[in-house]
């Protein structure tokens, strides 16, 4: 945990003074005031990708290298498995290296640099979008599920186009990030889900179905296991890793009860609030669910990223006097779910040899 832990320190320090050092943003419209300085923001980009890039272990990491390793990535063997994209971006890779690493960060710099941009672009306090990037976990999973999370970050550019309501254009990028995951494809009916004021009455209908799927989970289970029985994701009905965690959904669950009391305020001062709301919310009625079955997880990722940009300006809805204080508690309480998640809960072990050479 040492080179995570000196991670999270450089990444947030770095990212405090990009905002600290800023540019007023001075176009009329702007939902930000102001532009981070990049060349603090490219210091935090390549923490990330050097602590994701160069490891040897986390998850998933061994099957991702004994895959690349052991295969031949021809037009054959590409179309002949699941997710298109990722065969591709291989089969490139080992025209110039049978090296596994090179796959392992050629995916870290892709996903980091696609992530930061967005939040470059729209956080309002960047440093406590990096913060809870690393400290709410999604940086972890990033080294975990690296095709999901790749195929994330590539939606989370269509950002624009979900906030303007650009359908077309934000369902090729979807489209392109399924070539890598195909389970991306769920966000083109939630496209047209978000696009509504955020805690309308479509709101609390979510609310109440997903409430109601928790509580009727077996039935929910066998339908919807039953219906995707013959596709590649029937394998799942056979996953039995027990539910997420409930502090894990309490977690997602403060910034939008925050965001529902300073509602009014949120689309005063970002008015394009209510979609960020919106696929934060659908990312917690996922996590919601999966305290059932920690399958249901996986889809969060998909809406855990605008979860980012949400803490980023919950900060503004309080008074000034009461911000500083709200800061200091989100920082501390994120700090302490790391601790808890990272150390206590699932011991943590990380392996750098890049950096275990140089210190």
């Amino acid at each position: 945990m040492t080179f995570l832990w000196l991670n999270l320190f450089i990444v947030f320090i770095l990212s405090f003074f990009a905002r600290y050092f800023s540019t007023p943003i001075l176009a009329s419209g702007s939902i930000s005031t102001i532009k981070p300085n990049k060349t603090l923001v490219f210091g935090a980009l390549l923490s990330l990708v050097i602590i994701s890039g160069f490891r040897n272990n986390i998850g998933d990491t061994y099957f991702y290298k004994h895959i690349y390793e052991i295969n031949e990535f021809t037009w054959e063997f590409i179309i002949s498995q699941k997710d298109i994209g990722f065969g591709l971006l291989q089969m490139l890779l080992k025209k110039y290296s049978d090296d596994p690493q090179i796959m392992i960060f050629t995916s870290a710099l892709i996903t980091n640099i696609l992530i930061i941009s967005v939040l470059f672009k729209y956080s309002r306090m960047f440093e406590l979008s990096t913060y809870v990037y690393i400290t709410g976990g999604l940086f972890l999973v990033s080294m975990n599920g690296i095709r999901q999370v790749l195929a994330a970050a590539i939606i989370f550019t269509a950002t624009k186009y979900l906030m303007n309501g650009s359908w077309a254009k934000y369902f090729t990028v979807v489209i392109f990030a399924s070539l890598f995951h195909q389970s991306a494809l769920i966000l083109i009916p939630i496209f047209f889900l978000v696009r509504y004021k955020a805690w309308s009455n479509a709101t609390y209908i979510l609310l109440f179905f997903s409430i109601a799927i928790v509580i009727g989970f077996d039935q929910f289970s066998a339908l919807l296991f039953s219906a995707i029985e013959d596709t590649q994701y029937g394998q799942y009905s056979n996953f039995n890793e027990g539910g997420a965690s409930v502090v894990r959904v309490a977690v997602d669950a403060v910034p939008l009860i925050i965001a529902f009391l300073g509602r009014e305020k949120f689309r005063v001062i970002f008015p394009s609030s209510d979609y960020i709301v919106n696929m934060a919310l659908i990312g917690f009625i996922f996590m919601l669910i999966s305290t059932q079955n920690w399958i249901f997880a996986r889809f969060a990722i998909y809406f855990s990223l605008y979860q980012l940009i949400l803490i980023s300006w919950i900060i503004k809805l309080f008074s000034k006097r009461d911000q500083r204080f709200v800061y200091y508690a989100l920082l501390i309480c994120y700090g302490l779910y790391y601790f808890y998640e990272n150390v206590i809960t699932l011991n943590i072990l990380y392996k750098n040899d890049f950096l275990e050479h140089l210190f």
